[in-house]
């Protein structure tokens, strides 16, 4: 089946591994996501991802709390879509949960965490939050 938003399909796919508590969970490989995952990975929401180009997949590594088997993503919320793109100023980008979460957009400069993109001052496409 065809898909035409990958960054939802991906945030679709982690979100239902991380409730049905999967180690890992297998998404569609585009750059977009990949940049995305990484951004994730930076910020210490996954522990790792692999990429097999020969199989166009990626395959996200999910990060629990020891003790209590709690994903560390609580949450994922799509905000550009393709029928409606949300593009913010770099003094408009959110803050979400006053820092506990972030805000991932895609900048001139590459997909980039909120807070990196306000301190390069770049603005552009609100592709997500997390927290």
């Amino acid at each position: 089946m065809a898909v035409t938003d990958t960054v939802a399909d991906l945030l679709t796919r982690i979100r239902n591994a991380k409730d049905a508590k999967h180690k890992y969970v297998d998404v569609k490989f585009s750059k977009l996501n990949q940049n995305i995952i990484a951004v994730l990975k930076e910020k210490g929401y996954v522990n790792n991802f692999l990429v097999n180009e020969k199989k166009h997949q990626i395959r996200i590594f999910l990060k629990y709390i020891k003790n209590t088997r709690d994903c560390v993503i609580h949450g994922l919320k799509r905000m550009s879509k393709p029928s409606l793109r949300s593009y913010v100023g770099y003094q408009d980008i959110p803050r979400v949960f006053s820092g506990l979460g972030i805000a991932i957009l895609s900048t001139p400069s590459g997909v980039l965490e909120g807070e990196k993109a306000r301190e390069m001052k770049a603005g552009g496409e609100l592709l997500c939050l997390v927290w």
